[in-house]
Parts: structure tokens; sequence; C-alpha cells
């Protein structure tokens, strides 16, 4: 897997530009570490890169993410996120561990948050809504925004 992930990081410098980096860190207010690669880029990457390890058991590419959200490279915790949505149909129960421990350990952004929350954490939560006790359901999306909430809780 590091060669993968090698290579991952190899694509996103060689498909860097200094123009992009310097307009996606005017978003944010804290400090955001990017190559300077367009969204566009990054979905095509990730999803190159995922066809060679979708076959790879879960865990492996669960670590592999973990390894992208530890880089602090917002383009590879996009990939990291855009990986284990792709896995959303595989989820267990004990995965909402692992996707707590990337809530807390490495989304300090509003971006990441989405890219994982959105998506990720959303899809799983959806997924189990009809077999969920409803007191695990609320206290699953509770601090979701109102909206939001109101579309979890229909029955």
């Amino acid at each position: 897997m590091s060669d993968i992930l090698n290579r991952i990081r190899q694509t996103l410098i060689e498909s860097s530009n200094e123009k992009t980096r310097k307009q996606s860190e005017y978003f944010f207010k804290e400090k955001v570490t990017f190559y300077g690669v367009r969204s566009a880029t990054i979905q095509k990457i990730s999803k190159e890169f995922f066809a060679e390890i979708k076959d790879k058991p879960k865990a492996e590419i669960f670590a592999a993410c973990e390894k992208l959200w530890q880089s602090g490279y917002m383009e590879e915790s996009f990939v990291a996120c855009d990986w284990s949505e792709r896995l959303t149909k595989k989820f267990e129960p004990s995965d909402f561990e692992i996707l707590e421990r990337w809530i807390k350990n490495y989304v300090n952004n509003w971006a990441s948050c989405d890219s994982l929350c959105n998506h990720t954490v959303g899809d799983f939560v959806m997924s189990k809504k009809a077999v969920m006790p409803r007191t695990a359901l609320r206290y699953a999306i509770e601090k979701m925004p109102d909206e939001l909430k109101k579309q979890a809780m229909i029955k």
C-alpha cells in the first residue's frame, strides 16, 4: 500500500499549480496545507487509484486512509474521504469508531468536515437508519445542522 500512497502523492505533486494552491488557501481562516490541485483532478486521481485497491480488505484501505489523513495535505484528506465513502456498503457498527477517531484527530476545518461527515459518515448513518434504534440515530445526528437532522429523523 505504501507504493500506492507514494504514487498518489507524486501524481498530486505533478498535478499541482501555485495559482490553485493560493486560491484554495484563501477560503480558510485556519492554516491549511495544499498541493494546489483542482477538485475535479483530485476526484479523478482518487478514482483511478481506488480501482487498484478496491479488492483489498477494508482494514487495509482504512489504514491507507489514515496515512493520507496524517499527511496534513487537504488533497490527501479528500482522497481518504472518497475511499472511505466508497466502502460504506461494507461498513459495520465497529467502523464508526474509526470514523470518530478521524473526526477527533484530523478534521479541523470546514472542507474536511464536509467531505467526511456529509458523505462517508452521513451515508453510513442514513444506510443503518431503518434498523438503528431511534435513540442511536438521535445520538449519531445530534451535532448535525438542524435541516439535516430533520431529514434524518423522517420515518
